[in-house]
Formats: structure tokens, sequence, C-alpha cells
């Protein structure tokens, strides 16, 4: 067994998840790999669960980044999804059973001028294979047990829904052009009149499968989907993420400052408010700052480029909101 002498790291390791891999899975072969390269025992854990049979940008944070994960659960996200039309199942993906079906297939026309309807706010129920809680027990236990559950409308916000170039037979809102490349399992299947592949940009809290579903009802169809992939979560986009087989290396001796992103790369809206070494001791203390000329609203507290603590400011006065365990550059 490799000796574990490494300093445990802190940051971001942005995976490119592929299909058939849970986001648990995906932060215990992060942790596997830390051990296996020498690591410290290092706590890791996600920033927005990704179903299993989705694809892409999965924040992993390590260390101090744990503090942060809440904010990302938080953070809106962009996602490229397949519906295909005539056939809708239980879990309104592939796994499912299929349990409606209908012969109409609506064109690309039909499509493009449905999608505005879908745009803003609204509110959908979420699958019943989801894992919204129940009474204390997950929906898709429930659901796999045969039970016939009511879910309950939840509001949420669709801030851009667009046809993708080069898909179904619509207008492409977005301007045209080639199709975007994909990472991962590759680009979706062909969409045909039977299928289209859009884009949307949502609040937390959006289950694509529930907009996939009530889409194709709104269309006098039904559908599901058959190609999910996130392209970005928060300030992470999918340009930034690794491979497997690249997250893989850690395990060899690659050094992971290579692959890691600083804990702050999480945080690219919120502005700096730079200490010198006494404010920072203070700070690190849980004091409160005051007499500071910056505006209110949440800012990063830094000492050099070490980040010391998210800070609430208001009328001159900074309190802590959330500290960071980082050593400073210079020890």
């Amino acid at each position: 067994m490799t000796e574990r002498t490494k300093p445990a790291p802190h940051g971001w390791l942005l995976l490119d998840k592929p299909r058939g891999l849970g986001s648990t899975q995906a932060v215990g072969l992060v942790k596997r790999v830390l051990r296996q390269g020498g690591y410290k025992k290092t706590k890791v854990g996600h920033g927005g669960t990704l179903d299993p049979l989705a694809e892409g940008v999965l924040p992993i944070a390590l260390g101090e980044a744990t503090k942060l994960a809440g904010r990302m659960l938080d953070a809106s996200k962009i996602y490229d999804f397949t519906i295909s039309f005539g056939t809708q199942t239980d879990t309104l993906d592939t796994e499912g059973e299929v349990v409606a079906s209908s012969d109409h297939m609506p064109t690309g026309e039909d499509i493009a001028a449905i999608l505005p309807q879908f745009t803003g706010p609204i509110e959908q129920a979420p699958p019943a294979y989801s894992a919204i809680k129940i009474d204390g027990k997950r929906a898709y236990d429930r659901a796999r047990a045969g039970e016939d559950l009511e879910m309950k409308l939840r509001a949420t916000t669709i801030h851009e829904l667009t046809i993708l170039p080069g898909t179904g037979r619509g207008t492409v809102e977005d301007g045209g052009g080639d199709p975007p490349l994909h990472a991962g399992d590759g680009p979706p299947p062909p969409a045909g009149e039977d299928s289209v592949t859009l884009r949307a940009h949502v609040s937390k809290g959006t289950y694509i499968r529930s907009l996939a579903r009530d889409i194709a009802l709104a269309l006098g169809s039904v559908g599901h989907v058959t190609y999910l992939r996130r392209i970005k979560a928060g300030p992470f986009a999918e340009e930034q993420a690794i491979s497997l087989d690249s997250a893989e290396e850690i395990a060899k001796g690659a050094p992971i400052e290579n692959l890691l992103l600083p804990l702050e790369a999480g945080l690219d809206d919120i502005p700096v408010l730079n200490l010198e070494p006494d404010s920072a001791q203070a700070v690190r203390q849980g004091r409160v700052l005051s007499d500071l000329p910056h505006s209110d609203g949440l800012h990063l507290a830094k000492l050099g480029e070490t980040p010391v603590a998210l800070m609430e400011l208001e009328a001159g006065s900074a309190k802590v909101v959330r500290g960071f365990n980082l050593p400073d550059v210079a020890e």
C-alpha cells in the first residue's frame, strides 16, 4: 500500500462523468485515486447529482472546497437533451418500461413554437423515479415497490430553452451553425422528425426528464429522454472537465496540481476582499471587521492568494459566513 505522505488537496476536480456511473460512485473513485496516489485522508463531495444515465460536468469538491458544495447545488445548470417522441416510460428515460404511446410526431415548427411556453418560471411534477423523499422514503423506492405516486408540483425557472443546430426540423433559435461536439460518450443520436435535441439553462431543482415529458404532452404526443448531458454547472464548463482516465493517473503518481481547480474557481461571481495579516488573523478567529469601504454583499476574503473566508458585508462591517482552514502560501 502506498504511504500517504502527500498533504490533502483543496479545490475542485471537474469530472466528465460517463453514462453508467453514479455521482456517489464518482466520489468513491476520487477517494480511491487519492488514497492510491499517497495523499492524506481528504474530505470529498460533489456539487450536484447526475443520474447514472446522464453524462457530463460533475464538480468534485476536495478538502476545504467541500464547504462550497452547497453553493454548487444552488447554482444554475445547462443541459443538452434529446426527446424521443412516440413513447413515454415510467422512468421518463431509456431505463424504464413503456407506459404510454402516441402515433403523433410533432413537426419542427411545432416544437419551436411551443418552447416559449416552457421558458421562464414554470411548475413541474418531478419524476416518480427520483430521490425526493415522500413521508421519509425515497420516491424511487416507492415507485419500484409498485406504489402509484402523486408528485406535487414544484416551482422552477427555465432561463433559456433552444433547439440545437442540426437537430429536428424547426427554426434554430441560437443562430444555426454546425452542431456542437460532445465529450464523454459522444454526440446525441441523429434527430429526425421523431426526436429533437434541446439545450436548457435551468435553475436548481429542475428535472430535465419532467421537462421533456411536459413538452411532448404539450405537443400532443408523448416522449422520453434518450440522451442527457450537463455541459455547465455554475461557473464550471465542460471544456474544463477531465476524463476518468485522467483522474486515474493520480493513483499512478501524476501530480494532482495539473488537474485541480482552485477553491475560488467556484466563486467567480463574488468580489474579493483583500486582507492584511492582522485582519486575516482576526477573521480566522471569527471576529467582525469594521469601517470597510466596500459595497454590501458576499465577499471572498483573501490573504494574498490564500482564501480565508466568505464574509457578508453590511454597512461597512464584515461577518464570517464560512471560514477556510488553508495554509498561507508563505508557510
